[in-house]
């Protein structure tokens, strides 16, 4: 069991998102490449990057300050990444967290991505991706 964006739990994740067609196909479509980060929402830096290009992860792990700038940022609670790696989170759940300030973007634009259904169902398919890990749930 991995601890929540640690490099291991990234890794796996970047596994499970290169073994996905409903993400690294649809992504690669549209020539997909971004620098994505994710981490907590009290702290300042982030706790993991995963690195796409034309839609496949080719590098995941713990964030490090030599990493390239984020084009994703994305923070939330430990409690709300548990819970939605737990239960997953559709549409419907990721719209009401990003309303709520659940779920923060402190990189990337939201509302454009999600208005763009080349980009958001992979997008939410990704979130899917986590609850086939294996997550300690202490962060």
């Amino acid at each position: 069991m991995a601890a929540l964006f640690s490099a291991d739990w990234m890794n796996q994740l970047k596994d499970a998102w290169n073994n996905e067609p409903e993400v690294c196909e649809k992504l690669a479509e549209i020539d997909f490449d971004s620098v994505i980060y994710c981490g907590f929402k009290d702290e300042e830096n982030p706790r993991g990057v995963f690195v796409v290009e034309k839609g496949v992860c080719v590098r995941a792990g713990s964030w490090s300050e030599s990493d390239p700038p984020a084009n994703w940022d994305m923070r939330a609670d430990l409690k709300d990444w548990i819970k939605w790696v737990q239960n997953g989170i559709g549409m419907l759940g990721m719209g009401t967290a990003f309303a709520t300030g659940k779920l923060k973007f402190k990189v990337g634009d939201y509302k454009a991505m999600i208005k763009d259904p080349r980009m958001a169902n992979p997008f939410v398919k990704s979130f899917g991706l986590m609850q086939q890990l294996e997550t300690d749930e202490a962060g």
